[in-house]
């Protein structure tokens, strides 16, 4: 993908969480709590990252491991699986964590050719998710606590809502006009 594409669709939507963070606090704060022990998100999250570590495996053009491919997909298919059946605790947060990871990757193979010199604020944004995704793969329970600590108050999610608006808009810009 193209990072003036990227950049625009990772922009509206960090900029619209921030739009239903500030329009409606109570209700995205109540959303937002509920999230790492949220079995559905879990198995969405898990999904979506089983798929597209196997897309990147099937792109792969290593030939050292082309002969194991077909033991490699099934093994890594299967680890999707038992992952939600049996770490149900904090799948949401597991999940995230290795969306995280993958969005990283295709932020940093996107920036890697642009010319740009903001393109390093996408690249900084993608080594920022690598350590998040890191962290929560490590301790998932720790996502659980800094979502309680951004959801505390109302006050305190409209600023960090007008924080991700102005944020997203500023990549979503970049992406039309910079990239």
């Amino acid at each position: 993908m193209k990072l003036s594409a990227l950049s625009i669709l990772l922009g509206l939507s960090v900029a619209a969480s921030g739009i239903w963070a500030i329009l409606k606090p109570n209700e995205f704060g109540a959303a937002a709590r509920k999230f790492p022990r949220s079995v559905s998100w879990g198995y969405l999250l898990v999904a979506l990252a089983t798929g597209w570590f196997l897309y990147y495996l099937s792109i792969e053009s290593v030939s050292d491991f082309a002969a194991y491919k077909p033991a490699m997909y099934m093994g890594f298919s299967a680890l999707g699986v038992l992952t939600c059946i049996f770490l149900e605790d904090f799948l949401a947060a597991r999940g995230l964590a290795v969306v995280l990871l993958l969005l990283a990757k295709a932020m940093l193979d996107a920036s890697m050719f642009n010319d740009s010199q903001w393109r390093l604020l996408i690249s900084v944004w993608a080594y920022v998710l690598i350590v998040a995704g890191m962290w929560i793969t490590v301790s998932p329970w720790r996502l659980r606590d800094f979502i309680q600590f951004g959801t505390a108050s109302d006050g305190r999610i409209k600023f960090l809502g007008g924080f991700r608006l102005g944020f997203g808009l500023l990549v979503a810009i970049l992406g039309v006009v910079a990239f």
